[in-house]
This record gives C-alpha cells, sequence and structure tokens, in this order.
C-alpha cells in the first residue's frame, strides 16, 4: 500500500475518534445537561436544547447529525435564558488569532533554539556548554502563568513598553500588532526554546560522530560548513517531531496565557467556555483544535521524508 494512502487512512481514523469522543463530551456532563447549560432557561428552551444538540436520540446518531452539521460549518450554538446565538463566527475570528500567536511562538522558538543548539553541541562539555544548559533547565522549570504574569507587570506596566494586554489585529496596525502578541509569544517560547535546545543539542552531538562527518572534517571542510550543512538537517527529526507534537501543547499552554493576556485566541474561547458551562462551544472548539493537531502531524511525516531520505525507502 502507497505511504500516502496509509497516511490518508490514518488521517480518517484518527479524525471519526477524535469527534466520536468529542460528542461524548456532553453526555459526560453530571447531572441532566439541559439543567448545566441552560441553569435560568425555561422548559421549553431546555426541551429545545435537547433537540438542537440530540440529547434524544443515541450516541451514534448524535455523533452523525454533528459531524454533518461541522462539515456544513454548524458548530452549534451557545445557549443562554436569554436566547442562543451561533459559536461558528466566535471560532472562525479566533483560529487565525491563535495560528498567529503559534507561528509567533515557533519562529520566535526555533530562532534561538537552532544556533544555541548548534553551538552547545559543538562546544559539548565546555563551560558555554554547562552555562547554556543549565540556563535551559531554568527555563523548563519555570511556570508558563508565572512567566505571564512577571512579564506583564514588569514591562507591560513598571517600563510600559509594550500593552499588558490585549490585542490588535494586523490590519489596525502592524506595530501594534506585534507589540500586543509580544509578551505572550515570549511568555510560550521560553520553555520551547529550551526543550528544542536540548534536543537538537543531543542529536548533533551523535550525529557529529558519525563517519561522514569525519570525513569531511578530514577532507579540511570548515567547521561551519559541517556544522549547517551536513550535521543540522539528519539532526533536526527529533526536533520536527516534537515541534510537531507541540502544536497540541502550545494550545494547552495557551488557554491560561491567551486568557491572561486577553488575547481572542482559540485557547482564550476554551476557557470562557469552560468558565461559563457553554459545553457546546467547548465541544466545537476542542474538535478544531484536534482536527489541526492531527493535520500538523500529518503533514510533519511527509517532511520526514524530505529531511532524511532513509525513512523514504523503508518506507517504499
Amino acid at each position: 500500500m502507497p505511504v500516502i494512502v496509509r497516511k490518508l487512512i490514518q488521517l480518517v481514523v484518527v479524525f471519526v475518534v477524535v469527534t466520536f469522543f468529542t460528542v461524548l463530551l456532553i453526555s459526560l456532563i453530571p447531572g441532566k445537561p439541559e439543567q448545566v447549560v441552560i441553569p435560568f432557561g425555561t422548559n421549553a428552551q431546555r426541551q429545545a436544547f435537547r433537540q438542537d444538540v440530540g440529547l434524544d436520540k443515541s450516541i451514534p446518531e448524535q455523533w452523525a447529525k454533528w459531524v454533518n452539521n461541522f462539515a456544513h460549518g454548524d458548530m452549534g450554538n451557545y445557549y443562554q435564558s436569554s436566547g442562543k446565538r451561533p459559536v461558528g463566527p466566535d471560532i472562525r475570528r479566533a483560529i487565525p488569532v491563535s495560528l498567529l500567536l503559534l507561528l509567533y511562538v515557533q519562529v520566535l522558538s526555533l530562532l534561538v533554539a537552532i544556533p544555541l543548539g548548534v553551538y552547545s553541541a559543538f562546544r559539548a562539555n565546555s563551560r558555554t556548554d554547562r552555562f547554556i544548559n543549565t540556563s535551559a533547565f531554568a527555563m523548563i522549570a519555570m511556570p508558563n502563568f508565572a512567566l505571564a504574569l512577571l512579564l506583564s507587570y514588569y514591562v507591560g506596566v513598571r517600563l510600559g513598553w509594550v500593552p499588558p494586554e490585549g490585542y490588535t489585529p494586523i490590519e489596525k496596525g502592524v506595530v501594534d500588532h506585534f507589540k500586543s502578541m509580544v509578551l505572550p509569544t515570549i511568555t510560550l517560547s521560553v520553555g520551547l526554546i529550551a526543550v528544542y535546545m536540548r534536543l537538537l543539542r543531543s542529536d548533533m552531538i551523535q550525529t557529529l560522530q558519525e563517519d561522514y562527518i569525519l570525513m569531511a572534517k578530514a577532507k579540511g571542510i570548515s567547521n561551519r560548513r559541517v556544522l549547517w550543512r551536513h550535521a543540522l538537517r539528519p539532526s533536526s527529526l527529533t526536533l520536527l517531531t516534537v515541534a510537531g507534537i507541540n502544536i497540541g501543547a502550545l494550545i494547552g499552554g495557551a488557554v491560561v496565557i491567551e486568557y491572561l493576556f486577553s488575547v481572542p485566541g482559540m485557547g482564550y474561547l476554551i476557557g470562557v467556555a469552560i468558565a461559563t458551562r457553554q459545553y457546546i462551544a467547548l465541544q466545537s472548539a476542542i474538535a478544531v483544535v484536534a482536527i489541526g493537531f492531527v493535520l500538523v502531524n500529518f503533514f510533519i511525516d511527509f517532511l520526514y521524508n524530505v529531511l532524511d531520505p532513509r525513512i523514504r525507502e523503508r518506507a517504499t
């Protein structure tokens, strides 16, 4: 079976499993879901809620109805005693914000971590290497929310360099947009920089012991060319894997960080849905995040073939 077909089958299976268990979320609410979601609603509103969600049907029927609606852009509604409104517009506004934040975080993390990891591997066990690794442990140990509060107070309030909270869309001003994204980006990047740097350092040290590296050095090729042209690409597979997996972890961290900095992305939307018990909105938001996570990792699998031809040869 060709690799592309096998990967597509795996993608479909994961999609079915994720969406099915997402639909189960509403049925796992203690008590009667309609009383939890609409605590001050009328009996007619609660009955309408049960029909909209499909609580009067079996779980497979609920799943089929939800997938059909989701595929047509219907992501459910917010339910309140004053009425209901669709979730879809909020999710469509939140997705680009979160994607921009994740892009900024990954770019900043890789731009800092790759040079540090390469240099640390080249100077393995030196005083500089030990200092970089000690700093990395401190960065990993720092909780995101604590760093967010520190940066918000000292950089945003005391120094006044950037806004301590809030979000400015890029179409309303590029400079103001980047100022509003600086603190959440740094907050989420600090731990990733440490993780990426240590992973790349470990793999680079092993790669630098390979015969083809030693042969390149024996031919008189400069250290810079050996490191960046011959050693970096085969050493980046683990880094690529973790970077892809961290997309999901970043969304989890972004729930708190987007909430603290008032960045209206998917994390903020999930946090508000949890706080206000809007489980239908939460269900759709989780499904969108999960599907995005699966697609990113699907894309990462194909990047392996570009970075290391040996994987392509084993797959054929």
